[in-house]
């Protein structure tokens, strides 16, 4: 196990990243053979994670931004409040490859998947890098994943939170 100095337990390394995203990238790929996919990365978690797999992808792909703004409840729960798109997206009979850095509750999620059908895209997918099965909220089961965590707070390869250091790290820690 490696500890960071400022107190950070490295729990996947940066080869077993690179290594995955290689793996998603192959079967993304086979499943996408002759068309092209718009891949929708989710901000901030996924920035990393979706630039490494979209140069492992060989099939065409467009590439956009989406960024659900939260506002918290009074029960302390977030909520989305608005969403927004880093440009409007004609994806009435495409393929979207929703593309999140990390799965929690799958709420937001779920949301975004069923606005992307709603919008007429031809297939909506979700490739998420990491997937915390034990906190959904909802039945959603992601078509592509990298790997199970279960640690609380989880930062490098873009993850953690606007207060924080870390996302530029080059593998997945966790707080001790």
């Amino acid at each position: 196990m490696t500890i960071s100095p400022n107190g950070l337990r490295q729990v996947i390394s940066a080869d077993q990243i690179q290594k995955r995203v290689r793996e998603l990238g192959r079967q993304i790929s086979d499943d996408y053979r002759g068309q092209t996919v718009i891949a929708l990365g989710i901000l901030e978690n996924s920035f990393l994670f979706m630039a490494d797999l979209v140069r492992a992808v060989d099939v065409p792909v467009v590439c956009a931004f989406i960024k659900p703004k939260y506002k918290q409840t009074q029960q302390g729960e977030s909520a989305v409040l608005e969403i927004l798109f880093s440009h409007e997206l004609a994806i009435a009979g495409k393929h979207v490859l929703l593309v999140e850095g990390l799965v929690h509750s799958g709420v937001t999620t779920e949301f975004l998947m069923n606005d992307l059908r709603g919008r007429g895209a031809a297939s909506v997918k979700l490739v998420t890098l990491l997937d915390r099965q034990a906190a959904r909220r909802v039945p959603l089961q992601p078509d592509y994943f990298g790997f199970l965590v279960d640690d609380a707070f989880l930062c490098g390869y873009g993850l953690g939170s606007p207060e924080q250091t870390g996302r530029n790290l080059p593998y997945v820690a966790a707080t001790i």
